[in-house]
């Protein structure tokens, strides 16, 4: 009886201390494991939930089963015609073999270093084979898109509001046409990202890593390719800005042509007129003085003379002598001296 409770008692301190050496292990969801003793691997599982290992000499590593997003850091990489720019890219990876994964990388932060090789190698190939259209558009819509020249609408809403203005359009759509010529683009941006995907997926896998995708999240001009594209704009703006200068000049000679005439033509008239009105008026004169000499033929002259004396003699300084028959009437009305 002895015999069998010290036998009891055994198997129940090797029960406890078989619990207390951690016998189980856990696999959460979303979680894979594989179990090494002394270094190798003997079991792998992907099922979630309480699994059996030996203690003390089984180790346990887990990886998780869900999809992993890698971000590389930007690099500034030549195209194929010696443009530099900056890429930076990103990509979604999971882990599909772990036993390969745990026997080729182990860790998931060699694996992020393994993505960054491959990754990162990839990207810079398929980037220096290409041109760089190819890298920064994606289709060639934009060679479809009809441009009209800045402000187009607002010239053919201009015109006089007496004597309009007809405003040549073609003209000035030929003066401010910027010269936009964009070569075709044969593969596109998400072309080129299935390349570096196809380029790095055949060795990623070898690592027990599926890779998803590969994205080019942003690319952007190097400082000297960004001022160089700063100083075209810059030229094609002042050119159309010089375009409108010549063509508003234009417009500005015409109005000043047709004011300048306008203003000849109203001086014209005005002048006409006024030389019509005082015609008139001096043929009415005549008709007065004519008809005042009729009644009475002395108090016109004696009239007549004073009013020429009121013109004449406030510009005469000095009379030597009024001798004369113009003086007459300042002696008398008769026009007499005696």
């Amino acid at each position: 009886m002895k015999k069998v409770i010290t036998t009891l008692v055994v198997i129940a301190v090797l029960l406890v201390i078989l619990v207390l050496l951690g016998p189980f292990y856990v696999v959460d969801e979303g979680e894979q494991a594989i179990v090494t003793r002394f270094g190798a691997i003997v079991d792998s599982t992907r099922d979630a939930g309480l699994h059996f290992k030996l203690p003390v000499i089984d180790n346990v590593v887990t990886y998780p089963r869900k999809i992993l997003s890698w971000d590389g850091d930007a690099q500034r990489i030549p195209t194929r015609e010696n443009q530099f720019i900056w890429v930076d890219t990103t990509a979604r990876w999971r882990i599909t073999d772990p036993e390969l994964f745990y026997a080729s990388v182990t860790t998931i932060d060699q694996g992020y270093s393994r993505l960054d090789d491959v990754v990162d190698s990839s990207v810079r190939t398929i980037i220096a084979e290409n041109y760089l259209r190819e890298a920064v558009r994606n289709s060639n819509r934009i060679m479809e898109i009809e441009r009209e020249a800045m402000g187009l609408e607002e010239a053919e809403a201009v015109r006089a509001e007496e004597d309009e203005i007809t405003i040549d359009t073609d003209q000035l759509r030929q003066l401010t046409q910027v010269d936009e010529t964009y070569d075709s683009v044969q593969k596109g941006r998400e072309n080129l990202s299935d390349e570096m995907y196809g380029m790095a997926q055949e060795v990623i896998r070898s690592y027990g890593i599926e890779l998803i995708d590969i994205i080019i999240r942003q690319i952007r001009y190097s400082d000297d390719l960004t001022e160089s594209v700063y100083q075209r704009m810059i030229t094609d703006r002042r050119q159309i800005a010089e375009a409108y200068r010549s063509f508003g000049e234009g417009l500005k000679s015409e109005w000043l042509g047709r004011l300048d005439n306008d203003q000849r033509r109203v001086l014209s008239e005005a002048y006409a007129e006024a030389e019509e009105i005082r015609g008139v008026a001096d043929a009415r004169a005549i008709e007065i003085y004519a008809d005042a000499y009729e009644r009475d033929e002395d108090f016109f002259e004696f009239w007549r003379t004073t009013e020429s004396y009121k013109k004449v003699l406030p510009g005469i300084h000095k009379t030597l002598s009024t001798d004369m028959d113009y003086f007459n009437y300042i002696y008398n009305m008769h026009g007499d001296r005696d």
